[in-house]
């Protein structure tokens, strides 16, 4: 496989990468995360993703091939985002707890004219967690950087998950599997 570029800061999508044995380097261009209103989540998650995949596209060679994605968690239709601070985190939490929510990752792979994008669905089931549960999760692993403010692969992810149905991975930011089989169209 031809080496690809990770449109992502993503410690994450580096690490699941890596953990597939793609090869990749990792170019990254500032865009905004707004969307059109109205939009279904699955495409707001793709709309963020193409952004990040046209403006990187902007700054390599022609023919490279780029993968670019953005995660959202969605709760009774609500998008949830970053938290901005500690309060936010929390209260998010507090929602999350004891629900089933919506983990969705929009995928955009890329090269010249050519592009395929997919969104991907998980949904993962919170036990009921205690405040201080998730004070500590917060206030331990600043999980400012995540949407919906957490990580399933961290502390609140293995204690606090009751079920995932779909891709775990996918919960982590990159539904490896289905990208690799995706970039098999695009050697």
């Amino acid at each position: 496989m031809r080496t690809i570029i990770l449109a992502s800061q993503s410690p994450r999508r580096k690490q699941l990468l890596e953990w597939a044995e793609v090869p990749f380097r990792i170019e990254v261009a500032a865009t905004d995360e707004d969307f059109p209103p109205g939009l279904p989540p699955e495409e707001v998650a793709i709309h963020i993703a193409r952004n990040k995949a046209l403006a990187v596209q902007q700054r390599v060679d022609p023919g490279e091939i780029i993968v670019a994605a953005d995660t959202i968690v969605v709760l009774n239709n609500n998008i949830i985002g970053k938290p901005v601070h500690r309060e936010e985190a929390i209260t998010i939490l507090m929602a999350l707890s004891g629900e089933k929510h919506r983990v969705i990752t929009g995928v955009v792979i890329m090269k010249d004219d050519k592009e395929t994008a997919f969104a991907d669905v998980t949904e993962v089931q919170f036990h009921d967690l205690t405040e201080a549960q998730i004070t500590f999760y917060v206030d331990k692993y600043k999980p400012y950087d995540k949407a919906g403010a957490y990580a399933i692969q961290e502390w609140i992810g293995v204690v606090g998950i009751r079920s995932v149905n779909g891709d775990f991975y996918n919960v982590m930011g990159l539904p490896v599997s289905r990208v690799v089989r995706s970039l098999a169209s695009f050697s």
